[in-house]
């Protein structure tokens, strides 16, 4: 039982043959199963319909925990794929989350990814893991805000300016644990990840170049719109944060994800 048609704002992938329905097109959609398609797939589609939950589907923008999982550890499906096949087979590529992936294809995996909600295709596939590195960078500077969230942006800040080593440290861990549980379990994974990486010796990515790269993308600002001067005193800062973060023992991330990471990895 299809709708009228309608005119395509937003290309979208035909539910029947797969291929993009262009901006401005028509296409027609099931009222029950909500499936969108090329007026001329019509025919082939699938038949009785099937009304068809979509809990899996995520959406375009959204705060983290609107990728989470339902069950801990919080950490969205994408971002753990993508630092698993970073560490599979990335950690001998000098420069990794430095040197940039190809924009076209970061782009055209992040959104496959991003449609395939639930059901990730393998990133194996992939060739260039610099690419895979700049979807995950990608997908965490597009959230709606950051990591960090906004409310928490100045805590963060103070605490990482504390002089004294151990108070900083007491402070950091206070302030994570306030974080929303699924960015707390994604920070923790998240960091857990960048000490491996800073530990390779052929990635030539301490602590400091890490921090440099996830500064502004883990930690960015305390709005949606900063101004020039708050963009630019900002950017020291969130390092800072950042390499302060990574400071901080393992023991306390994995207490938030778990020794036994296997049940983060999607099958």
């Amino acid at each position: 039982d299809f709708a009228p048609p309608l005119q395509v704002i937003r290309p979208e992938p035909c539910g029947v043959c797969g291929s993009r329905i262009r901006f401005g097109k028509a296409a027609i959609k099931c009222r029950q199963c909500q499936l969108l398609l090329h007026p001329k797939c019509r025919e082939q589609c699938p038949s009785p319909c099937v009304p068809r939950p979509r809990p899996h589907a995520w959406p375009r923008e959204g705060v983290l925990a609107d990728f989470a999982p339902p069950t801990p550890p919080l950490v969205p499906a994408l971002v753990v794929r993508c630092v698993t096949e970073v560490e599979t087979r990335g950690l001998t590529e000098t420069g990794l989350y430095r040197v940039p992936g190809t924009e076209q294809l970061v782009r055209e995996w992040k959104r496959r990814l991003l449609q395939a909600g639930g059901m990730l295709p393998a990133l194996s596939s992939v060739a260039d893991i610099h690419v895979v590195c700049g979807v995950l960078k990608d997908f965490l500077r597009g959230l709606k805000e950051p990591l960090v969230t906004f409310s928490l942006h100045p805590a963060f800040l103070r605490a990482a300016d504390i002089p004294d080593d151990a108070a900083c440290s007491t402070a950091l861990r206070h302030v994570v644990s306030k974080l929303p549980p699924a960015n707390r379990d994604t920070l923790a994974f998240l960091m857990l990840h960048l000490l491996r990486v800073s530990h390779s010796p052929d990635c030539k990515m301490d602590v400091l170049n890490l921090s440099r790269v996830f500064g502004p993308t883990l930690v960015g600002h305390s709005s949606p719109n900063p101004t020039p001067l708050a963009i630019m005193e900002d950017t020291p800062r969130q390092c800072k944060v950042v390499a302060r973060l990574l400071s901080l023992p393992p023991d306390f991330w994995r207490g938030f994800v778990g020794t036994d990471q296997e049940n983060l990895v999607p099958t």
